[in-house]
C-alpha cells in the first residue's frame, strides 16, 4: 500500500503571520501539524510532493500589471471583469497586452472558478517568503535524508495566466508547456492507494489542485485515494466559503477528510 503526501504551497508568504505578504490565517499551525506528522509518521509515506507558488512581479494578478485612467495601479484583493477592461478602468500598462488580458478575464470568467482578483505580491522568485516555512522545511530535510528525494513542483512562472492549481493553469497557456497539465505528477499521485493532502490555502490552490486531480482520475473508487487533511489547511480570509463549497463538493465524489493525527 503506498501513501503519497502532497503538500501545496507550504511557503512564508502564506505561513508566516509576521512575514508572509499574503498571510493565511491558521497557516503557522497547519504547517506546525504537518512537520510533527512527517517526522512521526515518515515510514508510513512513500513519497512526498511539495508544491512551490512562484511568481515575477510583473504577472497579470499582481498590481503593476495594471492601471486606471490616471495611471494608478489596483488596490490588492481588486476583482478586474472583462467588463472592466472593455469600459477602459483597468488596462495593462503594457497596451500590446490589452487583447491578450481581455481574452484571459473572459476565459476565467466562462469557467467559472473565479474572477480576475489582484494579489499582493507573494512568492517571488527569489525572494524569503518563497522559501518554505521552517518547521516543514526541517521535516521535509529529515524525510529526505532517508534516502528518497522530495519532489518539489514548481508553479506560477508565466506572469500571463494564475496557476492555483498544481496540475494546471488557470488558462493554460499552448505556447507553454509549464501551464498544461501536469502529467508526471498525476501519474505518480495515480500510481499511490491514498493520496494526503493539505497545504495553502484551502480556498484557492489546494482547492484547485484536488478539483483537477478528481477530474483526471474521473471514477469515484479513483477519488476515495484522496484524504484532505482538514487541520492542515485554511482559507484566505473572506474566501471561506469557497473552501466550505469545495470540501461539500469533492466528499459527494468520493474524496475522505481526516486530520493529521488520525489518518494513520
Amino acid at each position: 500500500m503506498k501513501t503519497h503526501l502532497l503538500i501545496i504551497d507550504p511557503q512564508i508568504d502564506f505561513c508566516d503571520p509576521n512575514r508572509g505578504t499574503l498571510y493565511v490565517p491558521g497557516a503557522e499551525h497547519d504547517i506546525t501539524r504537518l512537520a510533527e506528522m512527517l517526522n512521526n509518521h515518515s515510514d508510513q509515506i512513500d513519497a512526498v510532493h511539495v508544491t512551490l507558488d512562484s511568481h515575477h512581479v510583473f504577472d497579470i494578478a499582481h498590481p503593476v500589471f495594471w492601471k486606471d485612467a490616471e495611471g494608478a495601479h489596483p488596490a490588492p484583493f481588486t476583482i478586474i471583469h472583462s467588463a472592466d477592461i472593455e469600459a477602459g478602468r483597468w488596462q495593462p500598462v503594457k497596451q500590446e497586452l490589452y487583447e491578450r488580458a481581455l481574452s484571459y478575464a473572459k476565459a476565467l470568467e466562462s469557467d467559472g472558478r473565479y474572477d480576475l482578483i489582484i494579489w499582493p505580491l507573494h512568492c517571488l522568485i527569489g525572494s524569503e517568503g518563497h522559501g518554505i516555512s521552517q518547521p516543514l522545511f526541517d521535516a521535509l530535510k529529515a524525510w529526505e535524508a532517508k534516502g528518497t528525494p522530495v519532489n518539489y513542483v514548481h508553479k506560477g512562472e508565466n506572469p500571463l495566466t494564475e496557476h492555483y492549481s498544481a496540475i494546471k493553469a488557470e488558462v493554460p497557456d499552448p505556447a507553454d508547456p509549464a501551464t498544461q497539465p501536469n502529467t508526471a505528477l498525476l501519474a505518480s499521485l495515480k500510481d499511490a492507494d491514498t493520496i494526503l493532502i493539505a497545504g495553502e490555502a484551502a480556498s484557492h490552490c489546494v482547492a484547485n489542485t484536488v478539483r483537477d486531480i478528481a477530474a483526471a482520475f474521473g471514477s469515484p473508487e479513483a477519488i476515495r485515494k484522496i484524504v484532505l487533511l482538514t487541520n492542515a489547511t485554511s482559507p484566505v480570509t473572506g474566501f471561506e466559503g469557497l473552501a466550505e463549497k469545495f470540501v461539500q463538493d469533492l466528499k459527494a465524489m468520493g474524496m475522505r477528510t481526516s486530520t493529521t493525527a488520525e489518518w494513520v
